[in-house]
């Protein structure tokens, strides 16, 4: 009984001393609404909510003055290169994996070519898109999903943030954006656009978005965020409700 107790305080004082860590961290965003974004000068979002929420879990609280938002370009290759990051929402490719160590997933998610209706295009496969000019974030998983597809370097025209591509889209100096459907429908709408006007021509990848870790994080301490973004996902509140439920129904 006794040895019992002193593993439970042991493995207790181990989980916390990693727990502890997470917020030695740097945690990096942009605006993807709605996984992480500005609202009022607040950030919030799906994935902030539910990092938030997590980091609670284990006993080590990240608070929303950790979190840097940036464009996405600069905290991924910062991420890559740098130690102690942490990036979302991220998603998870096969070119990605190896590249990050991985706690999630965050939501489920899919990269579509979207269009205006009037422009009459029509996809029938990725490669259908080496025909066309089409809109990417830089280094996004939209660049890295046309490039695999085989379309032309110089059919890609790659933008730094959603709102001036929304623009381009506007102007009709670019038909197709290949973007994750409901962040491009966000910015859509913010830019005073109707979103019912644009229609998705192909879906490139259905996956999952996650916090994407640098390679050099301790495996304990992903462990640790990992068990409490589980302990969020399946842990009741007084409403009946898991609290990742709750946190979702915010963003519907």
């Amino acid at each position: 009984m006794i040895k019992s107790i002193i593993l439970g305080c042991i493995i207790l004082s181990f989980q916390f001393v990693n727990a502890a860590e997470l917020n030695r961290l740097q945690f990096l965003t942009e605006s993807y609404p709605p996984y992480n974004f500005k609202d009022g000068g607040k950030l919030q979002g799906i994935g902030v909510d539910l990092l938030i929420a997590a980091s609670n879990k284990v006993n080590s609280p990240i608070q929303l003055n950790m979190i840097k938002l940036q464009p996405w370009a600069r905290a991924y290759r910062a991420t890559l290169k740098e130690n102690n990051n942490v990036l979302f929402s991220t998603t998870k490719t096969a070119e990605r994996e190896p590249l990050f160590k991985w706690v999630g997933p965050i939501s489920d998610t899919r990269i579509v070519a979207l269009a205006k209706k009037s422009s009459g295009i029509k996809i029938s496969s990725s490669a259908d898109l080496k025909n066309h000019s089409v809109m990417a974030i830089r280094d996004d998983v939209g660049e890295q999903l046309l490039k695999a597809a085989g379309v032309p370097k110089k059919n890609i025209k790659l933008g730094t943030n959603a709102d001036s591509i929304v623009k381009r889209l506007q102007a009709d100096r670019v038909k197709i954006w290949v973007y994750e459907e409901n962040v491009a429908r966000w910015f859509l709408k913010k830019n005073g656009l109707n979103s019912a006007d644009f229609e998705v021509v192909h879906v490139l990848t259905e996956s999952q978005v996650y916090y994407a870790l640098s390679k050099n994080i301790d495996d304990k301490l992903v462990q640790v965020l990992q068990s409490g973004i589980d302990q969020v996902k399946t842990e009741k509140t007084a409403n009946g409700k898991t609290e990742y439920e709750n946190i979702l129904s915010k963003y519907n």
